[in-house]
């Protein structure tokens, strides 16, 4: 359930916002400029057509497009050198990368990876904030009620954006 007071009414109404641990909180009041840049990039956010009909392989052009919106206000992305010592001995443990980080929050932009990715992503984020490194994760992520719009854009747009990509879908069974 999303602590709907700390969420600007017009990013309720396009968007769809799901919390967890109290996470609109921590940001709001723990993260003020981070929650802010959230908040301003999914304002500043468009959908566009040619975007999704753009051919795939690599990073698509819409998360590109977030990243860079946030690389304007300090955003960056992070890969943490962690190791674990277990009786004097240690041993290397790196993360996986962050997309972007900012004050201890981590933010993953997850628009048309594999699913397996959500599990990755979310245990990178629980280990870095049992850690201590981050106090929150956020994740954007297509809401799955896109499929439909998707399919109209003819099969190969459809297929593109399958059932084993990401979406709201994927996280709604972790």
């Amino acid at each position: 359930m999303v602590t709907l007071h700390l969420v600007p009414q017009d990013i309720v109404n396009a968007y769809e916002v799901h919390e967890w641990r109290n996470a609109t909180g921590v940001l709001a009041t723990a993260h003020p400029a981070e929650w802010n840049d959230i908040i301003a990039v999914l304002r500043a956010f468009e959908f566009r057509r040619s975007e999704l009909l753009k051919g795939g392989g690599g990073k698509s052009v819409i998360s590109t497009r977030i990243d860079k919106f946030l690389d304007g206000r300090g955003w960056l992305e992070k890969k943490f050198d962690t190791s674990i010592k277990v009786d004097g001995s240690e041993r290397k443990s790196p993360t996986h990368k962050v997309d972007c980080f900012k004050g201890r929050v981590g933010l993953e932009i997850e628009w048309n990876n594999k699913d397996p990715f959500f599990d990755r992503d979310l245990n990178n984020f629980r280990l870095l904030f049992d850690l201590r490194v981050i106090d929150v994760g956020v994740m954007i992520t297509r809401a799955s009620n896109l499929q439909a719009l998707f399919k109209t854009l003819g099969k190969q747009v459809a297929d593109k954006y399958g059932a084993s990509t990401t979406q709201w879908t994927s996280y709604s069974r972790a």
